[in-house]
């Protein structure tokens, strides 16, 4: 293809990519560097019989001058990512100082609200994405060989986890981990303690969470490596199988490799979508336990008083954080495709 072709091609996506993905990200990271200004006090003496008292009102005209000559805020420059609310450099190197230890030191950064989203975030990414890939490899295995006859409702009911509603998924196993639940009552006669909850407690409810989002995303991952297995050469297979090799074997010799560019993507897939983990924590009301980094972005934009400037830090360090975690794939994948073998 003719380079000017090319650029005429790639034109549209370009702009779309600019106006939609750049601009909004550059918005966010300006954003992140000025804090909202204080509002201008006005200190009113009154003065009466008995005396004089001084009273404090916000001078609403001054402080819409000052927001209207600063419209962005007052500059903080990298103030608000080293403030306590995000990675706190001073609380860090406190309690780095004052630790017993790394368990003392770790139990220190849990106190501090982004350490504490980011430790269940990362927790939550590396359980529930290597889990998915197995099981929704698993599963399209499994279907892949069943009957002709058979292949259609299971694979409607292979993914109904997926077809329904993230909010409505999570609100179901909410209800059925109550204590007057299917689950939560299951649990209390397993363990024969009755006063058992799982809202109660923070392990079970990063357990749940983490189950949540395996029985969510699976049903993705199957129905990506039952495409792919459509795909895998007959011949090959048939020719292990004279070989005299088993089906383990066949699955690992010539069906995983088949499949690997396919791994790759549902990992690049999933490793974006947990690490934006949300709507299980608002589901489940697991605020308490567990915070993710979307949750604290949420947060922050929520209430009467929206820190805007807090949210935008928070998303440049998701932003960041999801970078770092996709590097390793789509350098393995750069390598893959620059090296073919």
């Amino acid at each position: 293809m003719k380079h000017k072709t090319f650029f005429w091609f790639v034109l549209p996506s370009g702009l779309l990519m600019m106006l939609f993905i750049a601009f909004p990200i550059f918005s966010v990271i300006t954003q992140s560097l000025y804090s909202q200004h204080d509002q201008v006090l006005l200190t009113v003496e009154n003065c009466g019989p008995f005396g004089c008292t001084q009273s404090t009102t916000v001078d609403q005209d001054a402080t819409a001058a000052l927001k209207q000559e600063q419209p962005l805020g007052k500059w903080a420059g990298t103030g608000i990512y080293r403030d306590r609310n995000h990675l706190a450099f001073g609380e860090v190197a406190a309690a780095w100082v004052n630790a017993d230890g790394l368990p003392d030191f770790g139990r220190s950064l849990m106190n501090l609200p982004f350490y504490k989203a980011m430790a269940f975030t990362l927790t939550y990414t590396a359980i529930v994405t290597p889990l998915t890939i197995i099981l929704g490899f698993a599963i399209a295995v499994g279907v892949n060989s069943v009957a002709t006859a058979l292949k259609g409702p299971t694979i409607f009911f292979s993914l109904l986890p997926f077809i329904v509603t993230p909010l409505v998924g999570s609100l179901v196993l909410f209800w059925m981990v109550d204590a007057n639940g299917i689950l939560g009552a299951g649990l209390q006669w397993l363990t024969n303690n009755p006063t058992l909850s799982v809202k109660a407690s923070t392990a079970l409810m990063w357990i749940m969470l983490m189950v949540y989002g395996v029985w969510h995303a699976a049903p993705f991952a199957f129905i990506v490596y039952y495409a792919g297995l459509q795909t895998v050469n007959t011949d090959t297979l048939e020719a292990a199988l004279i070989d005299g090799a088993s089906r383990w074997q066949r699955i690992r010799y010539v069906v995983v490799p088949h499949l690997f560019p396919l791994t790759t993507f549902i990992a690049l897939i999933q490793l974006m979508d947990n690490f934006r983990v949300f709507e299980p924590i608002v589901s489940f009301s697991a605020q308490a336990h567990a915070a993710s980094l979307s949750y604290a972005i949420y947060n922050d934009l929520s209430g009467e008083t929206r820190l805007l400037s807090s949210a935008a830090a928070t998303s440049v360090l998701t932003i960041l954080g999801v970078a770092i975690l996709l590097s390793p794939v789509l350098v393995r994948t750069y390598r893959d495709f620059s090296n073919p073998r």
